[in-house]
This record gives structure tokens, sequence and C-alpha cells, in this order.
């Protein structure tokens, strides 16, 4: 097999018209296809179910309107510190081949339950229910993404995360865009019942990429120009680093929070999380109180909702494919992690100003777009850098405690800031946003320096 040119990327003349064609648009090599495949079916899969049924979980979450969402909030943090447990021992004790799939079918079990939940409740029951799959899905939505990560930059070095991580996500904006449609154009016609039984089916077509996407991680960790050649140091190398990716990670349970507080470079990272997580819960709240005084029917919010997400994830395909892993390796990690904050800042100044359904449309749609194409590859290319323990167990516990810990923060600060009224909460929102573009330009450095010395701890 011939492989690319490993320092211009340019594809081997064997290609041909087809491959030179994908290249470009998305700087992927030949021996990288077969895994960059799985990843978009695993994600695909992953995305899908959750955006199936994230619109049933926002209107039931304002079903007594917005003054629930900070307790619901919180039971969403206690969830996560909860579950973060158990799932660190798996890690520790079990080789990812199997922790991975027990971790989503556990999830898909959960859904059949709520799905048969709310085919038997009453109407007040429902909201019970209702409230409890709005703390439940806000923990499921993190964790089963998270893994995907966790196994990506566990599979990949930094220079491919810099070039792949943004073509992957093309496969959760697909995976976004046919779960919302399905919703918006399902929800007036059929029950939550049967959305719910779709998305739990999707789980295990994401079990099954996972499997295959696991199996490729020898090729992965063959040096570039090495393929073929009889070269004995190198393959036993490789080996060695593919054998060492399927044992149990080992260390402490607490080792995630341990290290999260420890490392300064982890530590930054949580930080970034956190105010990004709050500046979110920030416009969702906006966006709960615009849509609660704007539409009064349910199944209209949930089309609401449903076409926000068509819109979010159709922006952030076409930067996927033509613009992310470009901007990315072209501008660098600091600058990539900085355009989401600053056009966070320039979106609260226009709510400030016009606080209106379609402002909050725009503002959602550019936002959550901007960070599934630019930023969040580029934040997980931060992790291509740490320890391997670092990837699973620090990156699980900043991805979903620290991402609600945040949330929890944004959300009562909401609360206190809309209580004073006016545009309190917009203008405390651009201050913090701030400070959250300080840390992405200072990560950015960090994760540049880390690279070059190879030094990972």
């Amino acid at each position: 097999m011939t492989s690319a040119d490993p320092t211009t990327g340019a594809p081997p003349a064997a290609a041909g018209a087809p491959y030179r064609l994908l290249q470009r648009l998305v700087a992927v090599r030949p021996d990288e296809m077969r895994a960059v495949l799985w990843c978009w079916l695993y994600i695909f899969a992953l995305f899908s179910s959750y955006y199936i049924m994230r619109p049933i979980r926002d209107q039931m979450g304002i079903a007594r309107g917005v003054e629930d969402l900070p307790w619901l909030f919180f039971g969403t943090l206690v969830a996560m510190l909860l579950v973060n447990l158990p799932f660190a021992w798996l890690v520790k004790k079990l080789p990812r081949s199997r922790f991975i799939p027990l971790t989503y079918r556990f999830f898909a079990a959960n859904i059949v339950l709520f799905a048969l939940a709310l085919h038997l409740a009453s109407p007040d029951e429902t909201v019970w229910v209702g409230y409890v799959f709005f703390i439940w899905l806000s923990v499921y939505n993190l964790f089963v993404v998270s893994v995907f990560w966790q196994l990506n930059v566990d599979l990949f070095s930094p220079e491919q995360g810099k070039r792949l991580f943004g073509v992957i996500a093309v496969g959760a904006t697909v995976g976004g865009i046919v779960g919302s449609s399905i919703t918006a154009s399902l929800a007036r016609q059929v029950s939550p019942t049967f959305l719910l039984i779709s998305a739990a089916v999707l789980l295990e077509v994401a079990v099954f990429a996972a499997s295959r996407l696991a199996r490729l991680s020898p090729s992965l960790h063959t040096r570039p120009g090495t393929e073929g050649k009889a070269n004995p140091v190198a393959k036993e190398a490789d080996a060695k680093a593919a054998t060492g990716d399927e044992r149990p990670i080992g260390g402490g349970i607490l080792a995630g929070l341990v290290n999260a507080l420890r490392s300064p470079y982890i530590r930054g990272i949580a930080v970034f999380i956190l105010l990004y997580t709050a500046t979110s819960t920030f416009a969702y709240f906006l966006q709960g109180q615009i849509v609660e005084h704007g539409l009064t029917d349910r199944a209209e919010r949930t089309a609401f909702f449903a076409s926000i997400d068509f819109g979010v994830n159709t922006l952030a395909l076409a930067v996927q494919l033509f613009l992310s892993g470009r901007v990315i390796t072209l501008l660098g990690v600091s600058l990539a992690l900085t355009l989401l904050p600053a056009l966070t800042m320039a979106g609260f100044a226009a709510l400030a100003a016009t606080p209106s359904l379609a402002m909050i449309a725009v503002f959602q749609v550019m936002r959550r777009a901007a960070d599934y194409a630019i930023t969040r590859p580029a934040r997980e290319v931060l992790y291509t850098v740490a320890s391997r323990e670092d990837r699973y167990k620090a990156k699980g516990f900043i991805d979903t405690f620290v991402y609600r810990l945040g949330d929890q923060a944004g959300i009562w600060a909401s609360r206190g800031l809309g209580e004073i009224g006016g545009r309190a909460l917009p203008f405390a929102a651009i201050v913090i946003t701030a400070a959250w573009l300080s840390v992405g330009l200072w990560l950015g450095r960090r994760q540049v320096a880390r690279e070059a010395t190879g030094k990972y701890s």
C-alpha cells in the first residue's frame, strides 16, 4: 500500500481522480478512509438518536414554565456525579472493547423504559415523567458523545486530529439533520413512544460501528511511509501501541477529578468548558423565556425547537465540509477556539437589542453551528496531547460533570439576572465570554507546545 506524503498530505497517484476530488474537500489519506467512514456511521447514529429525543425534552422542560429549569439543571448535576462513579469503575476495570458497548446498551435500555412510562402515564403523570426524562437526557447526551470522542482521541494522533476531527463531525451534523427532521415532521402525527424506540435502535447501530472502528487501531498506529516495508523495529512499536489500546486503563476511580485539579493544562480545559456551558445556559434560558411568551401550543414549541436544530445542522454541515479541517490546520487551535466566544459576544449584544423569536433562532443556529463545526473539533484536539488516562477519565469527568456544573452555575445566574430585568443577563454573558476567549487562546498555545515536545503528562 502506498501512503500519502507524510509532510504534504498529498494523495498517492494510485488513488485516482475520485480520491483527488475528495481531497479538495477534506484532508483524508487513503489509509484513513475506512476509519473515517466508521466514525461517520458511529456519530451519525448517536446524533440521530439524540436529536430525535431533544425536542421532546425541550418542550417537557418548560411544560410548567421556565421557573422549574434551575431545579432540573440541579437534578442533572447530581445525576451526572452519580453516573460518573460507575463509569470510572468500568474504565478502570475493562478494556474499551467492553465498556463502550456496556455504556451504550445501558442507555438504550433506559430509553425503552421511558417509552413504556410515557405510554402508560396519565396526563398529570406525564409532566413528572417528562421532568425525569429531561434530567436523564441531559446526562445521556454528554456521556454518549464523550465516549465517542474518548475513543477518537485515543485512536488518532494530534496531526490527524487537526485534519480529521472536523471531517468526522460531518457524521454528527448529518445525524442531527436526520434526527431533528424526523421529529419536526412526525411530532404532530405520532406519539413520543414511537420516536423513543427509534432512538434506542440507533444506539445499537453505534455499538456496531464502534466495534469496527476499534479494530482499525493497528492501521492508525502505523507510521506514514512504513506500510508494506520491512521495518521490524517500527512494526514492533506500532504493534505494542495497538495492543496497549485494548488494555484496561487502570488507575483510581477519582483520577478524573484529581487530574482536573492537579494539571494546569487539564484544569484549563475544565475552565474552558465551564465558561462555555455557562454562556450556553444563558442562551438556553433566554430561549425558554422568549418561546414561553411567543408560543403557547406544545406541538408548536416542539416543532420550533426541531426547526432550530435542523438549521443548526444544515449550516454546520456546510462549514464542516469546506472549512473545519482547514481552519484548525491553517489558523491553529488557538484561533479556532476563539471563534465561538467572539460570535457569542455579538449574539448576546443583538439579543439585548432585539429579544425576539427570530433573533434567538438566528443566534442559536449560528452559535451552535460554529460550536459543532469548529470549536468542538478544536477542543477535542486538546486531548490528543494528554495522557491516555486523562483521555478517558479526566475527559469523561470534564465532558459530563464539569459541563453540567457550568450549566448549574449558568441557570442560577440566569435566574438572578432575569429578576433584575432589562439587559443584565446578556451584558453579564458578554463579560463571561471575554474570559472564555482568553482561556481558549492560552489552551491553544499549550497544545502546540505539548505536541512539539511530545510530553503528554
